[in-house]
């Protein structure tokens, strides 16, 4: 075997006890759920606003981020629902690269696995405890959503993932909306699919059990733009993309249709202030058209404190080290005119 095992990693349940969550927490991530939830069924008009850095790198400039977000959803809280992306694990199309806070808490450091796990704990307990957000994270891997699953309130199944059986399965056993991206061939009947598949129940084998879900009835579809055979940026956020997934959704039949759009990614071109145009052009869809007003539940936004990105070994504090983001004065205006729009 070419693998060389260095340690045995503690189960999720111990990690949970070794670092808790007090009773107030546990009502404000409730209440959240609760609220969250209700803008998926319908019962609530507020948008949704995931938004934050395309991958948390360091804890201080991610809670300072996270600081100024609650001060500003307290004036727009009448509107929106702010979901801090405390993305703490990083996709690699091709496996190089930082990967994210879980492998290298430190990304000058080696990989640390045990301190990663230890360390997006700690940085998800201390956005609920200190500023009442609980978060959304990707769910890179499956088998360790366990070490978050009292914290989260959002989870994404990327576009690289989105095809994987367990992915969706695992998608099918969580109680908070799970958003499943388009792939990066765009075939939305993959996407499709992967909210079929994660809304209806099965038993499978998790973490050494055989468990039974009960099906998701949150999960719902991601659009992030694609890669067309050409290997051009395509987008898929516009008016008419929209009323197509509508159709697809009346087509498959499941419950609580909804959409994210990602204004990053493929969608922009991954050119980040194109971010601020997309989010304005989608609000002005929903205001246009009564169904895509109530298919479209908000928005996904890689936003940090400073404009674009820097390379690890840099050190501005709250740059990206990975793909470029919004600077914190462009965020706040853009959140605030979005507000104004709805």
């Amino acid at each position: 075997m070419q693998m060389n095992f260095h340690r045995k990693l503690p189960i999720p349940k111990d990690v949970k006890a070794e670092f808790p969550l007090t009773d107030r927490m546990e009502q404000v991530k409730n209440q959240r759920d609760e609220a969250i939830k209700a803008v998926f069924e319908g019962r609530s008009d507020k948008f949704l606003l995931i938004i934050g850095p395309c991958s948390a790198d360091h804890s201080e400039p991610v809670l300072e981020y996270i600081s100024r977000l609650r001060r500003i959803e307290d004036q727009v809280s009448d509107k929106i629902i702010i979901i801090p992306r405390v993305y703490t694990n990083k996709p690699r199309t091709t496996g190089q690269g930082y990967k994210g806070m879980l492998h290298q808490p430190d990304p000058e450091s080696q990989p640390d696995m045990y301190k990663g796990i230890v360390a997006i704990r700690q940085l998800h307990l201390a956005a609920l405890r200190d500023y009442d957000f609980s978060c959304a994270d990707e769910m890179l891997y499956p088998e360790n959503h366990r070490y978050l699953s009292d914290l989260l309130a959002y989870v994404a199944v990327g576009a690289r993932s989105v095809e994987n059986q367990q992915h969706r399965l695992t998608a099918s056993g969580l109680g908070i909306p799970v958003g499943m991206k388009n792939p990066t061939g765009g075939d939305l009947s993959v996407m499709m699919n992967s909210i079929v598949a994660a809304q209806s129940s099965h038993t499978f084998i998790y973490r050494g059990w055989e468990v039974t879900s009960e099906g998701n009835s949150h999960a719902h579809a991601i659009l992030r733009g694609y890669i067309d055979f050409a290997g051009r940026n395509t987008s898929n956020y516009h008016y008419e993309d929209l009323l197509r997934v509508k159709e697809l959704y009346a087509k498959a039949n499941v419950a609580n249709p909804s959409v994210i759009v990602d204004t990053n990614h493929n969608n922009s071109g991954k050119q980040y202030l194109e971010q601020i145009r997309i989010a304005k052009d989608i609000v002005h869809s929903r205001n246009e058209n009564p169904d895509i007003k109530g298919l479209v539940k908000g928005l996904m936004i890689e936003s940090y404190l400073e404009d674009g990105a820097q390379s690890v070994g840099e050190h501005t504090f709250g740059k990206s080290i990975t793909d470029p983001c919004l600077g914190w004065e462009k965020t706040e205006r853009l959140i605030l005119d979005i507000a104004d729009k709805l």
